[in-house]
């Protein structure tokens, strides 16, 4: 596996992104990875490298290019302490908004049509918290283009808002998998059966299933972090992955 940094071009600036490729001949099927909302730090990266070892091209956009340059953020205190959760929330979320992202996304997902080493037949796409939203949000916005969804952790998904990401589901063509968690207000399970709901009248391949985890679990340094849940994460990501992987 080899890690290289790229700068991606988007309608608002450079982007900073780390392609992943396995050690393996390719070309390989891509994964385009949406980052969490603490950011890219060494915990996120492993993530992109792991993914790579399974046989996939990874691409991992830093989502707060806008902002931007930053130090890595401390998962243990970012949202706990006041003073650094208002840092988060007003410099870097508040700029990484889901219009901004699809932008975004329509140059990560043209970078990876122009990469050799991609093989053809659609991106599969896997996000974490905020990202986890945009993963589903992408395949919605973009379904000629992507195959397979994943959204661990996710929040807001279906909500009274006109633009409610579940009101995309009619437009999804993916094969899609969300797994929230048990203790998770910003996906309550009243939340997680609407969006089931609009799955499945949209006649969408999906999986919506809850993990008796706290939001967050995925990462090794957040303090949400569940080492059977993250492994869950890996069997049912792959899975996914897999069944729609295209074929040389």
């Amino acid at each position: 596996m080899t890690q290289t940094r790229v700068a991606i071009e988007t309608r608002d600036g450079t982007c900073p992104s780390y392609v992943y490729r396995p050690s393996e001949q390719g070309p390989w099927p891509a994964v385009l990875v949406y980052m969490d909302g603490i950011g890219i730090r060494p915990a996120m990266l492993e993530l992109g490298e792991r993914l790579a070892t399974h046989g996939y091209f990874v691409l991992l956009p830093d989502l707060y290019y806008r902002s931007g340059s930053y130090q890595p953020m401390n998962a243990r205190t970012v949202f706990a302490d006041p003073a650094e959760r208002k840092v988060l929330t007003e410099k870097f979320m508040s700029l990484a908004t889901p219009d901004n992202i699809m932008s975004d996304s329509a140059a990560f997902l043209d970078h990876l049509a122009a990469e050799p080493d991609v093989r053809p037949g659609g991106v599969g796409t896997t996000g974490y918290c905020m990202g986890g939203r945009m993963s589903f949000i992408a395949a919605g916005t973009y379904p000629e283009r992507i195959v397979a969804a994943a959204a661990y952790h996710p929040s807001r998904l279906a909500t009274d808002a006109p633009d409610s990401p579940h009101l995309l589901a009619p437009r999804i063509k993916a094969r899609v998998y969300v797994a929230g968690a048990t203790d998770d207000a910003s996906f309550p399970a009243e939340m997680q059966r609407r969006l089931d709901d609009a799955l499945t009248a949209a006649g969408v391949d999906h999986v919506v299933e809850t993990y008796p985890a706290r939001h967050g679990w995925v990462f090794r340094d957040t303090p949400a972090y569940d080492a059977a849940a993250a492994e869950r994460h890996w069997r049912t990501l792959l899975a996914l992955l897999d069944s729609t992987r295209p074929h040389a």
